[in-house]
């Protein structure tokens, strides 16, 4: 597939609305981020820690209307996982937690969420394979 496909995006679309993660749970507090931009996570050093406020990874997909967003952000000494669903969507908020679970969280999320899309997406690819070669062996026929 070549970036842009249009596969990717159908993709991107039905794998978030099939699988949604256990998250989506309404917080009992109404989460207000301040926006600023995205930026990867610095690279870890062997003696220094990974910054884990505003430490982010995103969900695949090429669609940013519809992809996942982890943030960590730190509240009065405790952190707390912001998961959003595109740009402008209400944060459902995670914590509070330690750095260390808060970090990890965010990386076990697009983790599996990476993974479900490249299943979702093999699985796809697979039945129009099937569809195609389905589709020809009757045509010889």
């Amino acid at each position: 597939m070549t970036q842009g496909d249009p596969t990717d995006n159908a993709l991107a679309t039905i794998a978030s609305i099939l699988d949604p993660p256990e998250s989506r749970r309404e917080s009992e507090k109404t989460a207000v981020t301040e926006q600023k931009p995205a930026t990867p996570p610095p690279i870890p050093v062997a003696t220094s820690p990974i910054e884990a406020h505003g430490y982010s990874k995103f969900g695949p997909g090429p669609m940013a209307a519809i992809r996942l967003k982890w943030t960590v952000r730190l509240d009065n000494g405790d952190y707390y996982v912001d998961e959003t669903i595109g740009e402008n969507s209400t944060p459902i908020v995670t914590g509070p937690m330690s750095r260390e679970a808060a970090i990890q969280m965010v990386d076990d999320r697009e983790s599996d969420a990476r993974r479900r899309f490249e299943q979702l997406k093999s699985e796809m690819t697979g039945r129009s394979v099937a569809a195609s070669q389905a589709s020809q062996d009757s045509g010889e026929a």
